[in-house]
């Protein structure tokens, strides 16, 4: 698998010693899509809104993420739950680093069908 290589602290493209946009490939590629899974609002893709992590939601109450105090280990399971929906993630751990003014960082490790663990901070 190929995607679009981001920057990890600004969530942003990279580019290559050519000027073009890098590219990651597998294992990290499956790491950092994990990821920006986790970073995805629930509806903020239009072609398929049940994809996203519900930090905030008119749906049930119990799994909204802001608004309230953060409870980190319902954050890591709805993180981990997320990251597993994408293609060719069998696993998913993930790990709270700071909660400062409603940023939550974090790592998530993947395990990938060939059973190698690559992570990649959110």
């Amino acid at each position: 698998m190929k995607t679009m290589l981001l920057d990890p602290q600004t969530w942003d493209l990279v580019l290559d010693a050519s000027g073009n946009i890098a590219s990651a490939e597998n294992p990290y590629a499956l790491a950092q899509n994990a990821a920006s899974a986790i970073r995805m609002f629930l509806g903020e893709q239009w072609y398929n809104t049940t994809l996203g992590v519900p930090y905030l939601t008119t749906g049930n109450q119990s799994q909204q993420l802001l608004g309230s105090p953060p409870n980190v280990a319902l954050m890591k399971s709805i993180f981990a739950r997320v990251a597993k929906t994408v293609p060719d993630v069998i696993s998913a751990k993930v790990f709270i680093t700071s909660i400062v003014d409603r940023n939550v960082r974090g790592q998530v490790q993947v395990t990938g069908p060939d059973g190698k663990v690559t992570a990649a901070n959110f």
